[in-house]
């Protein structure tokens, strides 16, 4: 389990995180939005124990995370993260050497699915297959909780539809809290379980992505019949075209009807709009 207390986290006169709640007490896939200077980074070092909170509390596991107590049961895999210049098989082998719980069969299935030369030193691959090498230490690890940052940078489409099954088959043979910060919103919204949204250092959502597939849509007709229909919902956000209007839903589902349209939203087109208006409705 994590928790964040009414944790505020400051760097000099900027607020990266302002009396920030949240727990994420069940296993699952959580994806992590936000955008550049959102408070992610943050987010995901306040849980490592690579920085501490200036107020409130950080719990993991029950255990409050400060500068005498840094989590045991973190892995935290930053984007681009080097790694010691050995071979691909030494990487691994060290791994399993140095950590009790690693999962070698995983990560050797992990190697052969994505064709890693295993007797190439770490410097010697590609951007992607470095990020690749360091995903799959991560995820063969299985610590309790594990932080992905942008684990898929350098990875062309086949290689990150790849990363989605692989991070898929590693939640289903060690169910735990795996965080997944990512660009790629539709992509992930296809395996992710939980969606976090953070925006100006505040949670602006945290649901499951059936609700939000229920709850998020738009709706279209006239202005008339669209203002009369969202007056009693969370709009975030409204666009008028000539004699129509499309306004943009977070709320209980309606069903279509007359010369009202309504349309699914995307996990990547809400987050946009969520962003836009803080979380806020907008009429």
């Amino acid at each position: 389990m994590i928790e964040f207390k009414n944790v505020t986290k400051s760097y000099g006169k900027t607020k990266a995180l302002c009396d920030f709640s949240l727990t994420l007490a069940e296993d699952g896939i959580y994806c992590l939005l936000g955008r550049n200077g959102a408070g992610k980074t943050t987010f995901m070092n306040l849980i490592s124990g690579k920085i501490v909170a200036s107020a409130g509390e950080v719990v993991v596991c029950g255990k409050k995370v400060d500068s005498l107590n840094m989590p045991e049961n973190v892995r935290y895999i930053e984007a681009a993260k080097p790694q010691f210049n050995m071979r691909v098989e030494e990487l691994l082998a060290l791994a399993k050497e140095l950590d009790e719980k690693f999962d070698a069969e995983f990560a050797e299935q992990a190697v052969k699915k994505f064709r890693l030369d295993k007797k190439k030193k770490y410097n010697a691959l590609s951007f992607g297959m470095k990020t690749m090498v360091t995903t799959v230490l991560s995820l063969a690890s299985n610590d309790d909780i594990v932080l992905l940052d942008e684990p898929v940078l350098g990875f062309d489409a086949v290689m990150r539809k790849e990363f989605y099954e692989l991070l898929t088959l590693s939640f289903e043979k060690h169910p735990r809290i795996i965080v997944v910060s990512t660009h790629l919103i539709d992509e992930i919204a296809n395996v992710a379980h939980k969606i976090v949204m953070i925006d100006g250092g505040k949670l602006i959502l945290n649901e499951s992505a059936e609700v939000i597939a229920e709850k998020a849509y738009k709706i279209s007709g006239t202005k008339d019949a669209v203002d009369a229909v969202s007056a009693k919902l969370n709009v975030l956000a409204t666009e008028n075209i000539g004699k129509f209007k499309v306004a943009y839903i977070y709320d209980k589902r309606i069903a279509a009807f007359n010369n009202i349209d309504v349309e699914d939203l995307s996990l990547q087109d809400l987050f946009i709009k969520f962003a836009e208006c803080g979380g806020e409705e907008n009429e």
